[in-house]
C-alpha cells in the first residue's frame, strides 16, 4: 500500500472512533489539493494544465476542465468558511473568470457549442459562482460579468448528449436566470422533464435510455436536480424539489451498503477516476434535509471513503489526483478523461457547505451496515445483489442488470459493466489484452480459436431476497445463431452459488472465472480437482469450486498491469471442454474473502443435485438452496 502523502490534523477518536476524521481533515485535504494546482495554472489562472494523458477534447478544453472542476472544490471551501479563507484562493478563481472569458487573453475558454466537453465544465463553473456569489460574482467588474454571461449563453437553445448532460444545461441556464440574464425556460423544463423518462423507481435513474446503472445515479442524476433546486429556491422550483428530495431519500436508504468496512466503494461502472465523488449524494442528502441516514453515519461513510484513498497515496506526492483508482492506471479511464478529469472528486466536499455546528460534524460516528452484521441487499431496479460480510468487511455486487448499452441496436461489452461480480476489494481486469481474454467474473463459450463470447446486453429476470437471475445471448465466430445463457445467483454466508443454464454448439469449451485479485507482488495460486484459488500477500482470496457440470481440470489466469488494484493480478477459473452440443447446466461456488478459504473442504461438504425441477444445494450447516 502506498504511503499517504498528506499532512493531516490529529485524529479525534472520541468524536470519530471509526475514522478519526473531523471537519478539519476535510478542510486540510481541500487546501492541499487546491494549493497543489497552482504551479500548473496558466498566467491568468484561466486554465490548469495538469500533467497526464490528454483527453479527446484537446489541451485547451482540458485546461478549462482543470479550472472548472477545481473551482467546484474552491467554491465549497470558500462558502463553507463564510469567505474566511486565504484571500489568494478567491483572487485566483476571480482572475480566472476574467481571463477565461476574454477572447484576446490567449487563455480563453472554448465557446459552448453543441455536445462539447465545455458544457460539462460550464455546469461546475455555474455551481461555483452560485455558491460563492458574495465573494466572487458580486465583486466582478460589470464588463467581466457580461463576458461570463455571454459565454454561458452558448447553452441557450443548445443540444447536449441525451443523458446526464441534460442537467448541465439545466443548472447553467438557471444560473443565467439568477443573475437576470437571458435564458430559456423551455431548456430547463425540457431537461428536467427528460430525466423523468429515466427514473426507474426506488431512487434509481438510468443515465439515459437503456440499463445504465452506476455511480452517475448519485453524483449526477440526483445531485444536479437538487443543486438546481437550490439555485431556483423553493418559490421557483415548481414543486420539483420536493420530488427530488423524496427520491434521493429512497436511494440513500440502501446506499451505505455499497461501502466496505475499510471505506472502499464497490468498484463498478465508468468514470471511477472520480473516486470519492461517490460520497456526494450522501452529503447532498444532509444539505437538502432529505436523508434517512443518521448524521454520524453520513460522516462515517464520507470520511471513510476519502480516508481509504488518502491512505493509499491519493492525492499523490505532488498533491494531485492522477488518472486511475489508486495510482495512475489508464485502463480505469475513458477517452473523454483528461488530466483534470479526476477533479470531479470535488463533489465529495459538498459537505463543507454544512456549517461546522451541523450534526453531521458534531455527532459521534456510527458504523456502516457491513461493520454491524452480514448484509444481503436486493436492488431490483438496477438488478443487483449487494453482499457484505462483517468479518472481513468486503462488499460484493452481483450484477444481473446493468450493461450500459442502448435497449436496441449496436451494443458492446465493457469490463466495468459486463462482469457478474464486483467488490470493494477487487477491480475487473481492464487492460486491452486482459479484456480480450475476458476470464474474470465471466461465463464464456470459447470458440475453437479461443475467442470468448461476450456478455453484451443483460436481460434481468428476477432480483429479490438473496437471489437474482438474468439472461444474455452469447455469440461465437462462425455462427449466425446466438446461444442463450441464463444465470441465477444465490447467496449464503460468504458464498455465492452461481448456476448457468446454457446452449452451446458441439465442441465448445465453457469457462467460468472468479474474482481477479491484485497486488504489488505475484498472487499465490493453487488448483486441484474441480477447484482453483488465488490469494494476495495480505490474504485476500478468490476461489471457484466446481459443484456440477465442470471438468476436473481448473486453472489460474495471470496478468500484468491489467488491474486497478495492483500490477500483478490472478483469476481462478473452471472449464468444461468438448461440449456435446445442446443444453447443459453448470454450478459454481464463487468465493471472495479475507478469511481462510479451503476449496477442498467446500467441494467435499457442499452437495449439489441437478434434476428436472432445478438445482438443489446443501451446505454443511444444513442450509438448503433451491434454484
Amino acid at each position: 500500500m502506498p504511503a499517504p502523502h498528506l499532512p493531516l490534523p490529529p485524529t479525534d477518536r472520541v468524536l470519530s472512533p471509526l475514522t478519526g476524521w473531523t471537519r478539519a481533515h476535510w478542510e486540510a485535504l481541500a487546501d492541499r489539493q487546491l494549493d497543489a494546482l497552482v504551479p500548473y495554472a496558466t498566467p491568468g489562472f484561466a486554465q490548469y494544465r495538469i500533467p497526464g494523458r490528454q483527453s479527446w477534447s484537446g489541451v485547451v478544453s482540458d485546461g478549462l476542465e482543470g479550472y472548472a472542476r477545481s473551482f467546484l472544490l474552491a467554491s465549497f471551501r470558500i462558502a463553507g468558511a463564510g469567505g474566511e479563507v486565504d484571500p489568494r484562493l478567491i483572487e485566483r478563481y476571480a482572475r480566472g473568470l476574467t481571463t477565461g472569458t476574454d477572447r484576446g487573453s490567449g487563455e480563453a475558454w472554448p465557446e459552448l457549442t453543441d455536445r462539447s466537453q465545455q458544457m460539462v465544465e460550464a455546469a461546475s463553473v455555474a455551481i461555483g459562482l452560485h455558491e460563492t456569489r458574495p465573494w466572487i460574482w458580486d465583486t466582478l467588474d460589470t464588463r467581466v460579468q457580461e463576458r461570463v454571461v455571454d459565454w454561458f449563453s452558448g447553452f441557450v437553445g443548445g443540444r447536449t448528449w441525451d443523458n446526464n448532460w441534460r442537467l448541465f444545461q439545466v443548472v447553467s441556464e438557471q444560473f443565467l436566470a439568477s443573475v437576470g440574464a437571458s435564458y430559456s425556460q423551455s431548456d430547463i423544463d425540457g431537461g428536467l422533464d427528460r430525466i423523468e423518462d429515466w427514473y426507474r423507481g426506488d431512487g434509481w435513474y438510468s443515465d439515459g435510455d437503456g440499463r445504465n446503472f452506476d455511480y452517475y445515479n448519485g453524483w449526477a442524476m440526483h445531485l444536479y436536480p437538487l443543486l438546481w433546486a437550490r439555485m431556483a429556491g423553493p418559490d421557483g422550483d415548481g414543486g420539483r424539489g420536493e420530488v427530488y428530495r423524496e427520491r434521493l431519500g429512497l436511494f440513500l436508504t440502501t446506499y451505505p451498503h455499497f461501502f466496505g468496512g475499510d471505506g472502499a466503494p464497490v468498484h463498478q461502472g465508468r468514470s471511477l477516476t472520480y473516486r470519492f465523488a461517490t460520497v456526494a449524494p450522501v452529503w447532498m442528502g444532509a444539505l437538502a434535509d432529505c436523508t434517512p441516514l443518521a448524521p454520524g453515519l453520513t460522516r462515517r461513510l464520507a470520511s471513510g471513503a476519502v480516508r481509504h484513498f488518502v491512505q493509499r497515496g491519493v492525492p499523490d506526492e505532488r498533491g494531485l489526483l492522477p488518472l486511475g483508482w489508486y495510482g495512475t492506471f489508464l485502463p480505469t479511464t475513458q477517452a473523454y478523461s483528461g488530466p483534470a478529469s479526476p477533479y470531479w472528486a470535488s463533489k465529495a466536499f459538498l459537505g463543507l457547505l454544512l456549517p461546522a455546528g451541523h450534526p453531521v460534524w458534531t455527532e459521534r460516528e456510527l458504523p456502516l451496515p457491513v461493520e454491524e452484521s452480514d448484509q444481503y441487499t436486493a436492488l431490483p431496479r438496477p438488478g443487483w445483489l449487494l453482499h457484505g460480510t462483517r468479518h472481513d468487511g468486503i462488499v460484493r455486487l452481483v450484477n444481473h442488470g446493468s450493461d450500459h448499452n442502448p435497449l436496441e441496436g449496436a451494443a458492446q461489452d465493457d469490463p466495468h459493466y459486463a462482469k457478474f461480480g464486483y467488490s470493494t476489494a477487487t477491480a475487473p481486469e481492464t487492460a486491452p489484452r486482459a479484456w480480450e481474454r475476458a476470464v474474470d467474473g465471466h461465463l464464456a463459450l470459447l470458440a475453437p480459436d479461443g475467442t470468448p463470447s461476450r456478455r453484451v446486453r443483460i436481460h434481468p429476470l428476477r432480483c429479490a431476497g438473496r437471489h437474482a437471475s438474468s439472461r444474455h445471448d452469447a455469440r461465437l465466430p462462425g455462427h449466425d445463431d446466438t446461444f442463450p445463457i441464463v444465470t441465477t445467483s444465490a447467496l449464503h454466508g460468504r458464498w455465492e452459488i452461481r448456476v448457468h443454464r446454457l446452449r452451446a454448439p458441439e465442441g465448445t469449451t465453457v469457462r467460468e472465472g472468479g474474482y481477479a485479485v491484485a497486488d504489488g507482488a505475484l498472487p499465490h495460486a493453487e488448483r486441484g480437482p474441480g477447484w482453483a484459488l488465488t490469494r494476495t500477500a495480505a490474504g485476500l482470496t478468490s476461489a471457484v469450486v466446481a459443484l456440477h457440470g465442470w471438468d476436473e481440470e481448473a486453472g489460474v489466469a495471470r496478468e500484468v498491469a491489467a488491474n486497478a488494484c495492483g500490477p500483478h493480478s490472478a483469476t481462478p477459473f473452471l472449464t468444461f471442454p468438448g461440449h456435446p452440443g445442446g443444453h447443459s447446466v453448470h454450478v459454481t461456488l464463487v468465493a471472495l474473502s479475507r478469511d481462510t478459504v479451503d476449496p477442498r473442504a467446500l467441494r467435499a461438504s457442499v452437495t449439489c443435485a441437478v434434476d428436472d425441477r432445478g438445482v438443489h444445494v446443501r451446505f454443511p450447516d444444513g442450509t438448503e438452496l433451491e434454484l
